[in-house]
């Protein structure tokens, strides 16, 4: 499918030097998402061999048409929305329905319970909030972070000051309360990748500045934040030289490596012949925040770094081909020869792990936590286990690949205790590591669904796969899970627990080559979609899954239909495909069983998160049916299960990230990545200028609210 996307014409926009013109400049190719974030975020990923070739795509159930049986559930009124009433009921409030307001009663600003109409789909230049609240940018790619940081300026950018300055393109967003300050809060972000064509005016810096300063753009920030005066809204801390948490985490930060592939000769360098310490994070995606107050973050494509100026190393030939390591990187190898492979074989292997940060303490080194394997994290998500252990899920974000669960050897100690602390901090580093098998029962039932199994790759001691060590699993992660027949997956990306029901939510973004170079299954059983180029337009047919699922796990092989919770320390699950997403009028999509005519369409599931009642919240990362991206928020009890309602849209070209729900449920925390990333843009001539406060776009980070 090609399509042709165009500068949104509804809503204008003041200073611009000179924006793209309304003829079509931009194309997408395989997925939905344009060229240019193609080729900046994953290094044209979908251009390059499949890396799983390893034929894991069978779950053993023939796929069937499952579409009329869903019919006429929802034509009996069976999970329809027979009680909303503009808003929320029974599900989504915790059993007690949403009534409307008496005259003079104070109607509820909590984001979990309040009513609200969805936003429509658009393609306006704009945060586009549900109509009664408000959005405040709260920090943009530039501003300071650190006390001495100079003032932002596209055309005096170094990489000196970048490693002061917020870096480009949020992604996760995490919100930690700092104890025993009352309405103070650190903001944790990525900083996922940069675009070298929308940052650089032409003609001011050299390429290898260019380099450079991109190179110090990425990583992590830490920013001290405090609540307005409208309930829900936060502010930036201004006084940075108060602020003592303030922190950046770059390319040329020191990570400490542990667990058992701590010190192998696999990640040992000239720079590091311990095979123990790391400069720098490369790639973050998602993240999240541990029961100890730790941030995790995952790196991602880290791949696309790295060349091979005389050949990638022969020793390690299959591995590279697994992880996309191609040769062809970005050229940093210019400004640091670390990137070039063929001098330095070992140092991709240093790069795709969890990274652990503990920003209350801003003098620590982060760390790279072996344990969880290498891959292209999305993120690592953390809850405990009936008996205390850390369990922590995780998605490969790739076409075909898999899901994973770490599941530590010690117990978290309760209590705000530094030796606690020290003890949690430790978790993450001895455990096993697991790979998801899940296999159907068949479509018969009208669902996708069925039952799983975690597989054992290895513990702090050994490995379980035939032909690898310990070190070889943890660090080629990837062809040890092939070994021993997991099922892939249709890009498994933001892998979290609901802390209100128990289940595990996995958003599986697409798959454009299911059909073709992966055969469907009951998990991933699509393999055409309904797409639109524009909102208003028809639906036309594209190959493969173009608009992603949300999958739902129940631990411990529980009712798949009951409410219990399940243990997370179980290695047997069952699960079903809780939303198949695209546009309600097509056939194919499924949303819970419930009323199709009342949701919002939804396409590319990216990250998830969770109210106070247990509410799904999801944003998307390539819409295919011509809107901006957006978050939506979901029930997943009662008869308001599976309703899809759109509460923000994003500027555009942006994704939508994060999202983070807080502060008692009365804040939506997001990040708006790379708006006006539209093939033909350049610094001169952009898409977009959100948020508008210059003539070139600045991914920021966000807070919505309820306006008073």
């Amino acid at each position: 499918m090609t399509t042709t996307p165009q500068r949104p014409v509804e809503q204008p926009v003041a200073g611009a030097r000179r924006l793209l013109s309304i003829t079509p400049t931009g194309t997408t190719r395989h997925g939905s998402r344009d060229l240019m974030t193609c080729k900046f975020k994953c290094g044209n990923a979908c251009d390059h061999p499949v890396p799983n070739r390893s034929g894991n795509a069978h779950i053993g159930a023939e796929v069937t048409k499952v579409i009329a049986r869903r019919s006429l559930l929802q034509a009996s009124g069976v999970g329809a929305g027979a009680l909303v009433l503009g808003g929320l009921s029974a599900a989504a409030a915790g059993g007690a329905a949403a009534a409307a307001p008496a005259v003079g009663q104070r109607v509820t600003t909590s984001l979990a319970t309040t009513a609200f109409t969805s936003v429509k789909p658009n393609r306006r230049d704009a945060v586009v909030t549900a109509k009664g609240f408000d959005c405040d940018v709260l920090i943009s790619w530039g501003d300071k972070v650190e006390a001495g940081a100079p003032a932002f300026d596209a055309y005096a950018q170094t990489p000196e000051a970048a490693r002061q300055q917020f870096g480009y393109n949020n992604d996760y967003v995490g919100v930690l309360p700092i104890p025993g300050r009352k309405k103070r809060a650190l903001l944790v972000t990525n900083h996922e990748y940069t675009d070298d064509d929308l940052m650089y005016p032409a003609g001011v810096y050299t390429d290898l500045e260019t380099k450079a300063i991109s190179m110090s753009s990425i990583g992590l920030s830490v920013v001290e934040i405090r609540q307005g005066l409208v309930p829900g809204s936060w502010l930036r801390a201004t006084a940075l030289g108060r602020a003592r948490y303030n922190r950046r985490v770059h390319i040329g930060t020191e990570f400490k490596v542990d667990g058992p592939a701590a010190g192998s000769d696999l990640l040992v360098t000239d720079a590091d012949p311990t095979g123990s310490r790391v400069l720098g994070t490369l790639n973050n995606c998602s993240g999240g925040t541990t029961p100890w107050g730790t941030v995790l973050s995952g790196e991602e494509n880290f791949n696309q770094y790295f060349d091979a100026t005389t050949g990638l190393p022969e020793q390690y030939a299959t591995q590279c081909a697994r992880y996309g390591i191609s040769g062809s990187g970005t050229g940093w190898y210019e400004v640091e020869e670390r990137f070039d492979l063929s001098a330095h074989p070992h140092e991709a292997h240093r790069f795709g792990w969890v990274v652990e940060l503990d920003p209350f303490m801003p003098g620590s080194r982060p760390v790279k936590h072996t344990m969880l394997g290498r891959l292209k994290h999305e993120g690592a998500n953390v809850s405990l286990s009936d008996d205390g252990h850390a369990v922590a899920y995780m998605g490969d974000d790739e076409r075909g690949d898999y899901l994973y669960k770490f599941v530590s050897r010690d117990t978290y100690r309760p209590g705000s205790s530094r030796r606690a602390h020290r003890h949690n901090k430790t978790l993450l580093s001895a455990g096993t590591l697991y790979v998801a098998r899940l296999t159907g029962d068949g479509t018969e039932d009208g669902r996708y669904d069925g039952t799983g199994e975690w597989i054992p790759l290895a513990d702090e001691t050994q490995s379980f796969v035939d032909g690898f060590t310990l070190e070889e699993v943890l660090v080629f992660t990837r062809l040890a899970a092939d070994a021993v027949s997991p099922t892939a997956m249709d890009r498994p990306e933001d892998v979290e627990p609901n802390p209100v029901n128990g289940r595990v939510y996995a958003a599986l973004t697409n798959n454009s080559q299911r059909g073709s170079s992966f055969e469907p299954d009951e998990a991933n059983p699509l393999t055409t979609s309904m797409v639109r180029s524009a909102p208003g337009q028809p639906l036309t047919e594209a190959s493969g899954n173009r608009n992603g699922y949300v999958l739902e796990i129940v631990p411990g092989g529980g009712n798949r239909t009951s409410l219990m919770k399940g243990d997370h320390g179980d290695t047997s699950f069952t699960w079903n495909l809780m939303l198949v997403c695209g546009d309600p009028d097509a056939e194919e999509t499924y949303f819970a069983g419930y009323d199709k005519s009342l949701v919002s369409p939804i396409s590319c599931p990216d990250n998830v998160a969770f109210d106070s009642v247990g509410n799904l919240w999801v944003s998307t990362d390539g819409n295919a049916l011509g809107s901006n991206d957006g978050i939506f928020r979901v029930p997943v009890k009662g008869p308001e299960r599976g309703h899809v309602q759109q509460f923000v849209t994003m500027p555009y070209g942006a994704e939508a990230c994060g999202p983070l729900v807080a502060d008692d449920d009365q804040s939506l925390f997001f990040a708006v990545q790379h708006p006006g990333e539209i093939s033909g843009s350049t610094f001169e001539a952009q898409a977009s200028t959100w948020p508008h406060t210059d003539d070139f776009p600045r991914p920021s980070v966000c807070v919505a609210f309820r306006r008073q």
